[in-house]
């Protein structure tokens, strides 16, 4: 029986004790992967053009945006300069990238 060199003590996983959890589907490639394994990425986007709002912010208008959710899978993250891979030395400090 051959036993492979365990990479992380999580797993790559951040649910504890917390037993299975469930999937979510990757924005990019469509991969289901454990909502906690999975890189949950936030992204703000205007309904107004960046010209028009930039004249009204000037002019005291509150321009209303939405919030855009992708959750993103491990091999998707990296491709797309989400997370950057880091030596095994910089995987121990415990402070976020």
């Amino acid at each position: 029986m051959i036993v492979l060199p365990k990479k992380r003590k999580s797993g790559g996983r951040s649910k504890g004790g917390k037993g299975r959890t469930e999937l979510v589907q990757c924005a990019k490639c469509g991969q289901r992967v454990p909502r906690d394994k999975a890189k949950k990425v936030t992204r703000y986007r205007s309904l107004v053009d960046p010209m028009l709002a930039r004249e009204l912010r000037k002019q005291g208008a509150i321009i209303p945006r939405s919030a855009v959710t992708q959750y993103l899978c491990i091999r998707c993250a990296v491709h797309y300069g989400v997370v950057k891979i880091r030596s095994k030395e910089e995987r121990k400090k415990r402070t976020p990238l």
